[in-house]
């Protein structure tokens, strides 16, 4: 876990209103494409009740726990079909490989691919709490449906039914605001477990996004090191060098600096005077 959840934990224990916190939003007007689609015609939600539906069920889901991603709505703001290999991710996933989405939330990702033709039991999901897994099938009405697996679990957990079930049996781990929570030698170790789930061929895929920074401490500096590493597209590669060396493999990193914006402008507000991006990412294995 994160030191940042556990210092948020310690506050909100300590009397702290989540509603206070700079990522929460007041309930939405109206919903962003492509998600407002997804509900209509994936969840066969009316349209006169998508709005209704979406704002009741972040309160939920916020109400598990207040992270940015749930207050700010970011989860309307699917990452994976912004992925500029995504046509390449579907046509692999209809022809059987299956995919890992890790920090999954509510699943949202998942619905997508599905949307698009992927069939749901090539796809599986992990998230520390299964609450917001549960709220995701309320969320999009497909409980008696989907038959992607969820995992319940601790990634830094070699004993997890995650790292048990599915070591060397996934072809691509998608992870979204997941590995910017942690610091540079846990995002090492993160790296690490995602190449020992991926099976060991060339292609395995790992992609997401992340809060990125412009000019990130040198890793090296430990004393002044972030305990939230965000990266540059240099620090991005150097990490993945590194974890290449320490499980003798390699790969390809690419990754593209993209300015907040859609459901990411509470972040452009949040991080005002920062010089910080979204950092968009394909890392593949050679």
């Amino acid at each position: 876990m994160a030191k940042s959840e556990t210092d948020l934990q310690s506050m909100i224990a300590n009397g702290l209103d989540s509603k206070s916190l700079a990522w929460y939003e007041s309930d939405l007007k109206e919903i962003p494409e492509p998600a407002k689609t997804l509900l209509e015609k994936y969840s066969k939600i009316p349209s006169d009740q998508v709005v209704q539906h979406v704002n009741g069920m972040r309160e939920r889901a916020f109400a598990v726990f207040p992270y940015p991603c749930i207050g700010s709505f970011r989860f309307l703001d699917l990452s994976i079909p912004q992925s500029p290999v995504y046509p390449e991710i579907l046509q692999r996933l209809k022809s059987g490989e299956k995919l890992l989405d890790v920090g999954c939330a509510i699943g949202q990702e998942l619905r997508q691919l599905v949307f698009d033709g992927v069939p749901s039991e090539n796809l599986y999901s992990s998230d520390l709490r299964q609450d917001f897994y549960d709220i995701g099938y309320d969320l999009f009405a497909d409980r008696d449906t989907l038959k992607s697996e969820f995992f319940q679990g601790d990634i830094f957990d070699n004993n997890s039914a995650l790292i048990q079930n599915l070591t060397g049996k996934i072809n691509i781990v998608n992870a979204a605001s997941f590995f910017h929570l942690f610091n540079w030698d846990q995002q090492v170790i993160i790296a690490k477990q995602v190449v020992g789930l991926l099976a060991a061929q060339s292609g395995s895929l790992v992609i997401g996004r992340q809060v990125g920074y412009a000019d990130p401490v040198d890793p090296d500096d430990k004393e002044n090191a972030p305990k939230h590493y965000r990266h540059s597209p240099e620090t991005w590669k150097r990490l993945w060098r590194q974890v290449g060396q320490d499980t003798g493999s390699k790969w390809e990193v690419q990754s593209t600096m993209e300015t907040w914006g859609g459901q990411d402008h509470v972040f452009r507000k949040y991080h005002e005077g920062v010089e910080t991006f979204k950092l968009r990412f394909v890392v593949r294995r050679l």
